[in-house]
């Protein structure tokens, strides 16, 4: 080890509990590979269903830097992930969230599908705007990197809804519609897009190199 890996905080990966198997093996993958990669101790904290919280991954570390595994700034990351940190004694610091960054993995994945007429970004969704706003932009984008037309749609809580999505662009004329997994790890989410309605569904993010 050398001395500057030895002076590197403990990495806390942020990161919402699934109560699919897959999903949990997906993240504790995950966890491995960002250690392997960047050679420095690196945790999971889990925001919800799972322990150990994140809070008390934090209790035991004390300094760290904690990761916002999240690709939009739901309640989860402006609100549980300082208060965990808070409640941990407050000595971890916090990067932004993993976010739009994350849309050349998606590409990555989307292209597996092979060919489409048009594309539904499906986000898991959210009560707060901001965070449908965020998936909206990155759809904008995606529209642009794949040059077919793109809607949002989510998952839970939202609307359109990413079966409603797919109808609007059938309703346009699209006859091969894709569903880009806007989604970081398999779970009940991901298992519904596959009754969508689209032509094909791509893969959640996984453990990507790009991620």
């Amino acid at each position: 080890m050398t001395v500057l890996q030895a002076q590197r905080r403990p990495l806390v990966l942020a990161v919402h509990g699934t109560r699919s198997a897959e999903g949990t093996r997906t993240t504790q993958a995950l966890a491995r590979a960002v250690a392997e990669h960047l050679q420095v101790e690196t945790h999971l904290g889990w925001v919800d269903i799972h322990t150990p919280t994140l809070t008390d991954t934090l209790r035991k570390l004390g300094e760290a830097v904690v990761v916002p595994v999240f690709l939009t700034s739901g309640y989860h990351v402006t609100s549980d992930i300082p208060a965990a940190i808070a409640a941990a004694g407050g000595r971890a610091s916090a990067t932004a969230m993993v976010g739009a960054d994350v849309l050349p993995a998606v590409l990555d994945r989307l292209a597996e599908v092979g060919a489409f007429d048009a594309v539904v970004l499906a986000g898991a969704g959210s009560l707060r705007p901001r965070a449908l706003d965020q998936v909206r932009v990155v759809t904008n984008t995606l529209a642009r990197a794949v040059d077919r037309p793109a809607l949002a749609g989510f998952v839970t809580a939202a609307s359109p809804t990413v079966p409603e999505a797919v109808g609007a662009l059938r309703a346009a004329g699209h006859a091969r519609i894709a569903v880009a997994s806007y989604l970081l790890a398999p779970g009940r989410f991901s298992a519904q897009l596959m009754h969508a309605g689209a032509d094909a569904v791509s893969r959640p993010i996984g453990v990507h190199p790009l991620l």
